[in-house]
């Protein structure tokens, strides 16, 4: 399990702001790049190419120069997870041991970056979905992992600037943590997908069902930020209404009722010390049916 991180703010001392390099000059790296620059960071991108040269210049960013890379303190990795142990693998031939390397890729291990005897490495990864390098980062949360104590305070300093909350992710259980960032974004939206198919087998057209289903999503979100998972829970299981339970189970398509059911089933943990027992141990059998 994740655990959470000291504050910044907490330490006797704020790491200053050093050269960072920003490799990679897609939507995560240029929009890095840009909160670092917003924060008077010195931050450089470094691209192989003249589309990612074209692309940095035209958001106002500063490409990085073969000097720059050298005098860099941090250079942050913002590539396919499928390409970073050979974009590190070549960046470790050309970069002082002074430069640390940092990838942004939440399933990868620190071990991703290669062997790296004397140099400091790292993972800074941000838990939000960035679809434009000109998105906003603030408000959002980056998972941290390194055994580099300096690095650390680095690197909490840059989620400081750029509005992260942060935690640390220790290295034996990253997969577990990158699981939980996954169902909450990827799996919202196959949710989203299952909802939709509900309301198509209701004849009702999948334009119209998602038009309607986002504003309730979005509410039960707002219940969850305002009361928690149990409190922001809504619907038959926390009314203890096997009943509704039962006739959604007959009546949803073959694809969709298991998943409902593993739902309701975890639904029902949620809601058991909010129900009484009778409702309760008639939701428990009918569950553990499906």
């Amino acid at each position: 399990m994740a655990r959470r991180g000291r504050s910044p703010r907490s330490g006797t001392a704020k790491a200053r702001r050093v050269s960072v390099v920003i490799v990679g000059a897609g939507r995560l790296g240029g929009a890095l790049a840009l909160a670092l620059q917003a924060k008077r960071w010195p931050v450089r991108v470094y691209s192989r190419d003249d589309a990612g040269h074209e692309r940095t210049r035209a958001l106002g960013l500063k490409p990085a120069t073969p000097a720059d890379l050298k005098k860099a303190r941090v250079c942050v990795l913002c590539v396919p997870d499928a390409v970073v142990p050979s974009v590190s693998e070549s960046l470790s031939r050309e970069l002082p041991r002074t430069v640390a390397l940092v990838h942004t890729a939440g399933a990868l291990p620190l071990s991703a970056l290669g062997t790296q005897r004397g140099r400091a490495v790292g993972s800074f990864h941000p838990l939000c979905a960035v679809s434009s390098a000109k998105d906003s980062l603030a408000g959002h949360t980056a998972a941290i992992s390194t055994r580099s104590p300096a690095l650390r305070a680095v690197l909490q300093r840059m989620a400081e600037d750029v509005g992260f909350a942060m935690f640390d992710v220790p290295e034996s259980h990253r997969a577990a943590y990158h699981a939980g960032a996954v169902l909450s974004a990827g799996g919202l939206v196959a949710l989203a997908d299952a909802a939709v198919g509900a309301l198509g087998a209701a004849g009702i057209d999948p334009e119209a069902a998602l038009k309607a289903l986002l504003p309730l999503m979005r509410s039960a979100l707002r219940g969850i930020e305002a009361r928690g998972l149990s409190g922001g829970l809504t619907g038959p299981i926390v009314r203890g209404d096997a009943g509704v339970v039962a006739a959604h189970l007959a009546a949803l398509p073959t694809d969709i009722a298991p998943l409902y059911a593993q739902l309701s089933r975890r639904a029902l943990r949620l809601a058991s010390d909010r129900l009484r027992p009778e409702p309760r141990a008639a939701l428990e059998a009918l569950l553990a049916k499906k």
